[in-house]
């Protein structure tokens, strides 16, 4: 290979930037432009907020393009065509590509898919492999094909998910491994040196997005089980109960083998407050009370427990300032 591999980049979260940065700076790759999701409101005042991918782009003096739907925007397109990539790249990007799109580049588009496919296909593959309690997981680059994630697959690399690996720390390992992923994967395909495999449709399974209803803790089920949404969902967006009408995310956790009736608080210790399961007992460690910032699960229980305590003096108090005037 003497020329570089000339790439138009497609992503929009933080998960797929160091792979973009890993492109713009290789010297195997001339990165023509990249495309993104459109800019969307964010934090309290709604201000219009651009992608992470997007900063990167025009922090580096890279062409942008932001369509809403980029399979009906022919003008975009169009644009795309004239750059004449050898390859388009996709690194969670956010929208479905047509055949019209896929037909662009010389050899193929690329997609880095965080999974061992065809395992978890679809929108969520890293929370759900936590929330399933899976032991394995990794990291695949695939030929893009109209079906969902149904593409051959080039190459692909395993990662282990310890028992206390939180999802966003997942994504930062599989932020790490992707550039060196697709840096082989492209020039394999150009130098011929690397076959795709078709996927085996046997294991096929769909990492479909989460609803907001599976974020609520369920007690009853086994603390294992709920030690994994925990894992699998911290801060996207966190797994909570209510607690005197208030909202409590839980952000940390230990399966423990206590016993009670589920829901139940059965032990405050040093290292936090221990609540029965359905089956077993969890350890909650951090929380994150509605309204307030993070903190060891024990504070917010003394905190509570306190107020608790306070409102029944009052209550006593007033009860005799009663009697007294009887």
């Amino acid at each position: 290979m003497t020329n570089k591999i000339k790439v138009v980049f497609f992503g929009t979260p933080k998960i797929a930037l160091k792979s973009l940065e890993y492109l713009i700076n290789s010297d195997k790759f001339e990165v023509m432009a990249v495309v993104t999701q459109p800019d969307k409101p964010a934090g309290r005042g709604h201000k219009l907020t651009m992608s992470p991918i997007k900063q990167c782009a025009l922090e580096n003096n890279l062409p942008v393009f932001q369509p809403k739907s980029i399979r009906k925007e022919p003008e975009i397109q169009a644009e795309l065509k004239k750059l004449e990539p050898d390859f388009f790249v996709t690194f969670a990007f956010g929208q479905i590509l047509s055949q019209e799109v896929l037909d662009i580049p010389k050899y193929e588009t690329i997609n880095l898919h965080a999974s061992l496919l065809p395992r978890y296909r679809g929108a969520n593959p890293l929370q759900r492999a936590i929330i399933n309690g899976d032991k394995k997981t990794g990291i695949c680059t695939m030929i893009t094909e109209l079906g969902l994630d149904c593409g051959d697959v080039c190459m692909r690399e395993p990662i282990e998910i310890p028992d206390t690996l939180n999802c966003v720390q997942l994504f930062d390992i599989v932020s790490e491994k992707s550039p060196e992923m697709i840096e082989k994967t492209l020039v394999g395909l150009v130098d011929k040196t690397l076959t795709p495999e078709k996927q085996c449709e046997d294991g096929v399974c769909m990492a479909n997005k989460l609803a907001k209803e599976e974020c609520k803790i369920d007690w009853t089920r086994s603390a294992q089980e709920i030690h994994n949404l925990v894992r699998g969902i911290y801060q996207c967006p966190s797994a909570y109960f209510m607690f005197n009408d208030k909202i409590i995310k839980v952000l940390e956790t230990r399966v423990e083998t206590g016993k009670g009736n589920a829901g139940e608080f059965i032990n405050i210790t040093k290292q936090g407050v221990e609540v029965a399961c359905g089956e077993g007992s969890l350890l909650l460690m951090k929380v994150k009370p509605e309204g307030k910032g993070e903190m060891p699960a024990r504070d917010w229980y003394n905190g509570v427990k306190k107020k608790w305590f306070q409102k029944e003096l009052e209550v006593q108090l007033l009860l005799m300032r009663i009697l007294k005037m009887r």
